[in-house]
């Protein structure tokens, strides 16, 4: 399916699907932390505070690499320019010069097979 698009179309998909991993990757990390938060107050406090500050440096750190993402895919988007497109000419057969002689030759079919010498000869689909 990605073969179908142009090469500038499928560079586009392709940093708009890292875009859109990595945001997902940070809703979900969000997600995770506002639940562990609700637990913090439980019998393993300490075990979920570490898992906390371990997720939300995780968080921080992809934040940062989604906005690298970003700006590197906003910068190749920038760089590129746009070339018309054009279709091309097919070349054109010039017509039989008038002034040259026209000669029609006809070739008999052979009445027999030339391979095995049958005179059995049928149409091709005729049997």
């Amino acid at each position: 399916m990605v073969a179908a698009f142009p090469r500038r179309h499928r560079n586009d998909l392709a940093k708009s699907v890292v875009v859109s991993a990595a945001e997902e990757m940070i809703r979900h990390l969000r997600l995770q932390i506002a639940k562990l938060r609700r637990e913090q107050y439980g019998h393993s406090a300490e075990r979920h505070a570490r898992l906390i500050e371990q997720l939300e440096m995780q968080l921080e750190d992809l934040e940062t690499d989604l906005e690298q993402d970003r700006a590197k895919a906003d910068a190749i988007v920038a760089s590129k320019t746009t070339v018309a497109a054009f279709e091309r000419r097919r070349p054109a057969r010039k017509p039989f010069p008038e002034h040259l002689p026209r000669e029609r030759v006809v070739v008999e079919a052979p009445t027999n097979c030339t391979c095995c010498g049958s005179a059995r000869i049928v149409k091709m689909g005729e049997e």
